[in-house]
């Protein structure tokens, strides 16, 4: 489950220090390589809730291996990949075929909770968050190393035998259990292609924000609308808007994931794009100086793993999120490197607590008959703040990741962070998922005690 729930958010941000090898050695211009970014954010933010429910409907083995199996078929189409559109079909390939580990991996765990009776299996759902999102810092860094190794198509390489293991462990371990709805049942297809079609033209106006473009915003409004329309109507639907409307607590962690993850990726894209263009480190030391963050978000979640108070743990990472944000105001080209260690470091904390945190209120609050498709949306709320900061970076820092621009950006995400922040404070049903998470906690150690 791990290894499969790892190759989305590493892929995500390890090509964040491969792009300026990629321009130079297929002869690419920025603006197309920047849609190896987007081709996996849009590939990724489609794919994840449609692979949730596929895996509500078919059960998580025979997905979790088709899904791996286009990872290691990205791979291949990357390494032999001769220009740049070859690259960008492998990285579309490759945002569909990781978004399976995770909605796969979040419904076993549901139901095997549901079979042994232990409603809040803490341990299993922080090594998830470590997994899923706390990966995603240590990107840049494997990243740097490998292009220093044997070049930037090590970066594609690398997939290949992450999806051979994947492979062999999943036809070796995973249950082999019947579909949880009747096979003959259809698919909501007309719902999947609106779904699609609103999210395409919203991504595509997002990543290129222009007058000229405001068109694509009403495509997305009306086949938003159209989805809506069809969702209550369906007998079932792809996804249930009427739950979601009735479930504002779900919601409401929706809109913390996207302004969690537009910190966490603005910094990873644009604080490693400023490390190369305006400090002018290398790729391979960029991405070290990002490695405290990774090492300090799994210190954070492994040790606060198990303590049920979710509020507690968002209002901590919303904190960090606010000085870490402040502190980017104030670097400029001549910085010391101690203190972008330091950046990295407070960076860590949100990184831990934040997604894990997230993660359990999901877990919580989600309908478990729609566990898949609730979790991969979860997923698609990450990549629609991922392509936010992405949008963000591109506008702020035009031609090159200078100090002003990286200022800008630093606002930008000061702004993300306090939403956050206020998300945390005023939701008071987080506090009531604690006292749940406590009460189940405090059952399973009794049971324990008595075995």
């Amino acid at each position: 489950m791990f290894l499969g729930a790892i190759l989305n958010p590493i892929n995500s941000s390890i090509i964040a220090v491969a792009l300026v090898p990629i321009a130079a050695g297929l002869g690419a211009p920025a603006s197309q390589t920047a849609w190896l970014v987007s081709a996996l954010y849009l590939a990724t933010a489609i794919g994840q809730p449609l692979f949730g429910r596929l895996v509500d409907t078919f059960g998580p083995r025979r997905l979790f291996l088709v899904g791996t199996a286009l990872t290691g078929i990205a791979g291949f189409l990357g390494v032999l990949a001769p220009n740049i559109g070859a690259l960008i079909v492998a990285r579309v390939v490759l945002g569909f075929g990781t978004c399976a580990g995770y909605p796969a991996s979040m419904y076993l765990i549901r139901s095997e909770a549901e079979r042994t009776g232990q409603k809040s299996p803490a341990g299993v759902l922080t090594a998830l968050a470590v997994a899923t999102q706390t990966t995603i810092a240590i990107g840049p860094t494997i990243g740097g190393l490998l292009i220093g190794l044997a070049g930037w198509r090590a970066t594609f390489a690398v997939n290949i035998p992450l999806a051979a293991v994947g492979l062999v462990l999943g036809a070796l371990y995973l249950p082999t259990e019947a579909p949880t709805r009747a096979a003959g049942r259809r698919l909501d297809y007309p719902g999947i292609v609106l779904f699609a079609a609103a999210l395409v033209a919203l991504l595509l106006y997002l990543m290129n924000a222009s007058v000229a473009l405001l068109w694509l915003l009403g495509v997305a409004v009306v086949a938003a609308a159209g989805f809506t329309v069809r969702e209550l109507r369906c007998a079932d639907p792809f996804i249930d808007v009427r739950v979601f409307a009735g479930n504002l607590p779900l919601l409401a962690t929706y809109g913390r994931t996207v302004c969690a993850q537009i910190v966490s990726y603005a910094f990873i894209y644009g604080f490693t794009q400023w490390l190369e263009d305006g400090r002018g480190l290398s790729a391979s030391a960029a991405g070290l100086i990002l490695l405290p963050t990774f090492a300090v978000g799994i210190l954070v979640s492994t040790t606060t793993g198990r303590r049920p108070e979710i509020r507690g743990k968002l209002i901590v990472g919303a904190m960090a999120q606010v000085v870490a944000c402040a502190l980017l105001l104030i670097v400029h080209a001549h910085v010391a490197v101690w203190f972008l260690v330091g950046i990295a470091i407070v960076l860590g904390l949100p990184q831990g607590l934040n997604s894990l945190a997230n993660q359990n209120a999901l877990y919580h609050q989600a309908d478990p008959a729609r566990m898949g498709a609730s979790s991969g949306l979860m997923r698609t709320f990450s990549y629609l703040g991922a392509i936010l900061a992405s949008a963000a970076s591109g506008s702020f820092f035009g031609n090159r990741a200078d100090t002003a621009g990286l200022h800008e950006l630093a606002v930008f995400m000061l702004v993300a962070a306090v939403i956050f922040a206020v998300m945390a404070v005023v939701d008071r049903s987080l506090a009531r998922i604690s006292r749940k998470s406590t009460d189940a906690v405090d059952v399973s150690e009794a049971a324990s005690v008595t075995s």
